[in-house]
């Protein structure tokens, strides 16, 4: 699983300390997943993406907060309350094929857009995350 915390260099040369630091911090990793989780559940392009997820979202956007606060390089909440994350294998009980892997791109994307992240620290991010969401299929298309 790649982090994007590998090579933390900014586009203007500050070395952030963190990809965590570098998105913002707690409130800003928050606020990424909120808009993430607020724009699946409205925006019909992502809807075979919301169909894998239940009614109510709490649960899935905080444990995708405590997960990538960790994950960019900040506190390690997911780990201390589950453990080590095994994401393909909490995974496998959904039907993850290229849509929703795509799909799920494109609203971070988005999400990473619309709240001005560094276009720097955006494209390193996307990067990180489609390797990531391309391990996590588990169906061919």
């Amino acid at each position: 699983m790649t982090s994007p915390d590998d090579d933390t260099a900014t586009g203007d040369g500050q070395q952030p300390a963190t990809a965590y630091d570098w998105v913002g911090g707690d409130s800003a990793v928050r606020a990424l997943v909120d808009r993430f989780y607020d724009l699946m559940d409205l925006e019909p392009a992502y809807a075979e993406l919301r169909a894998t997820h239940p009614p109510d979202l709490a649960s899935a956007r905080d444990k995708l907060y405590w997960f990538l606060s960790g994950w960019l390089g900040g506190p390690n909440h997911y780990i201390e309350r589950f453990g080590h994350p095994r994401l393909r294998m909490r995974h496998m009980p959904f039907s993850i094929g290229i849509l929703e892997r795509d799909q799920w791109l494109a609203c971070m994307a988005q999400a990473m857009k619309e709240l001005a992240l560094d276009p720097v620290l955006q494209e390193r991010l996307s990067k990180a995350f489609f390797q990531t969401a391309d391990w996590m299929r588990n169906k061919g298309v």
